[in-house]
């Protein structure tokens, strides 16, 4: 909360902030665990489809030197295994860029505005004036009401609006909007 807190003027107040909710993490985390599959995957098919099918299509089959899979795998054209090691890579370049927004993400009420800034170096922050606001929008799936998460669109006067991303508790961060206006 270093920009929130920073950014407050002497007579602000902070009345809630706003956190990432934990499936967000699990989402990250299964971005990563699908380019670990994916990886694995695409290396079990190859040496599958070399050791059963390639004689079918080339009428000579394709004979591994090696008896263990590992030995297999090395034995595998060098696209292949660039190949499956660039699935693995995007699994886990989108899991970094999941903890990344997370880690440089704040979200936040205070007495007179609502405050969302997202980035490390280029920076987007979106605030608004708890006395413009037109109206809130609770978005929620249905996912988003068993486990407690949803996103926040709130509407300025005007043609300004914050969209914020799923946090955790949407009803809660609603009501801290509402009080901060009835302050």
């Amino acid at each position: 909360m270093l920009y929130v807190q920073q950014s407050l003027t002497p007579d602000e107040e902070l009345i809630h902030i706003g956190s990432f909710h934990w499936m967000y993490t699990v989402k990250a985390v299964l971005k990563a665990v699908y380019g670990l599959l994916g990886c694995v995957g695409v290396l079990v098919a190859s040496v599958y489809f070399l050791d059963h099918f390639w004689g079918y299509i080339s009428r000579t089959p394709y004979v591994f030197h090696s008896e263990n899979i590992f030995g297999k795998i090395r034995e595998l054209h060098p696209g292949v295994r660039i190949g499956a090691f660039l699935v693995f890579l995007m699994g886990l370049l989108g899991f970094a860029e999941m903890m990344v927004i997370r880690a440089t993400t704040e979200i936040a009420v205070t007495t007179s505005r609502i405050i969302y800034k997202r980035g490390l170096v280029a920076r987007y922050v979106g605030e608004m004036s708890v006395d413009r606001i037109e109206s809130i929008n609770v978005l929620q799936t249905v996912w988003g009401r068993v486990f407690g998460y949803g996103r926040l669109l709130i509407h300025g006067m005007g043609v300004g609006e914050v969209i914020l991303p799923p946090i955790a508790n949407p009803i809660t961060f609603r009501k801290a909007i509402e009080k901060a206006r009835t302050t």
